[in-house]
């Protein structure tokens, strides 16, 4: 199975990507709406279709990419039935079975974050994906939006404590860099219900707690039970002046087709040595300035400001530098050309 393990520095949350190395299928689980070009870069990357995401709640904190993936990619989209989402394709119940060809899972439904909450269990029951129910060491907060700390203890003590010790636990959250726990572990370390804490012990932990009320609630739960449709129903504005892809590692780019065909529309800068230029005399019809990436920085004066920058080197990797130096330079519209001169120009 393709496993990563994905996360968002603005909320805290992890988002999932599964997938089977024969089908190449893929899902993601609780995937967040500012995260998406960064998930479908990650999944065109590694080859991988996007055939479904899925929620394990109406998350508080975030707002889901589950509408905005749906509608670039065609996926479907999965969470409880008791949630009743709009734009829901999979209506969860207790014990549901779901997923894409090779990775299988089950649904489970683990109430008390909120009333909506499910985990899914790999088939093999070698991972859980707990959403907020059960955190690394902690618990979803019982205090808001239909929650209960009774129904909690009985979700994680009753349902998750019942899998194997060994079974992997992914969680919705982390905010202090912890990544991954097991069932065992939980079991004998968690603050709030392991050591066979008592469903006394766990509720008045939870009720003597008294946290602030989550900033973006009001926000986000309406926009959730949408699957996270903006009010107005329109996509977030792409780039407007070219056919930008972002990479996985952030970095945008334009391909040779667009290049070739709007050339008098952008500045095309070449960071490549002069040696490697006087060798490839043939891109020269390209390119409006040449600057060697080392010197970039001291001669940005001398890149135009009017039009787009497109930065070309030999395999588009100086060029990928060159975009973030014109970015921290105050330069808005910058590509850099995929895979640069020689796998793209003639």
């Amino acid at each position: 199975m393709i496993f990563r393990q994905l996360f968002d520095n603005t909320s805290s949350t992890y988002t999932y990507l599964l997938a089977d190395e024969t089908h190449r299928q893929a899902m993601l689980i609780d995937p967040v709406f500012g995260q998406v070009r960064r998930d479908l870069a990650l999944i065109r990357e590694l080859g991988l279709t996007l055939v479904l995401v899925a929620d394990t709640h109406a998350h508080a904190d975030h707002i889901t990419a589950a509408w905005l993936l749906r509608q670039k990619t065609g996926c479907r989209i999965a969470s409880a039935k008791v949630i009743n989402a709009d734009h829901t394709d999979v209506a969860l119940e207790e014990g549901e079975e779901f997923g894409v060809k090779g990775v299988r899972l089950k649904a489970i439904s683990t109430p008390g974050h909120t009333d909506g909450c499910m985990s899914f269990i790999l088939e093999d029951e070698s991972m859980v994906f707990t959403g907020d129910t059960l955190l690394i060491r902690g618990c979803g907060r019982s205090d808001f939006q239909q929650g209960s700390a009774h129904r909690l203890y009985h979700s994680i003590t009753g349902k998750l404590f019942a899998l194997p010790d060994p079974c992997l636990v992914y969680p919705a959250h982390d905010y202090q860099g912890r990544t991954v726990s097991t069932i065992g572990e939980e079991k004998a370390f968690n603050a709030r219900v392991g050591a066979g804490a008592s469903e006394t012990d766990f509720v008045e932990y939870m009720n003597a707690m008294k946290l602030p009320h989550p900033k973006l609630i009001d926000e986000a739960v309406p926009a959730n039970l949408r699957s996270g449709r903006p009010e107005n129903g329109k996509l977030p504005e792409e780039p407007g002046w070219g056919d930008i892809r972002i990479t996985y590692a952030g970095v945008p780019e334009i391909d040779e087709e667009w290049l070739e065909q709007h050339l008098g529309e952008v500045t095309v800068l070449d960071v490549r040595l002069d040696d490697e230029v006087k060798d490839n005399p043939q891109s020269r019809r390209l390119v409006d300035v040449h600057i060697p990436l080392n010197q970039l920085r001291d001669r940005l004066e001398e890149i135009p400001r009017d039009k787009p920058v497109v930065a070309m080197c030999r395999s588009g990797r100086r060029s990928s530098l060159a975009v973030s130096i014109l970015k921290d330079a105050g330069f808005e519209k910058v590509a850099s050309l995929s895979r640069g001169f020689v796998t793209s120009i003639p």
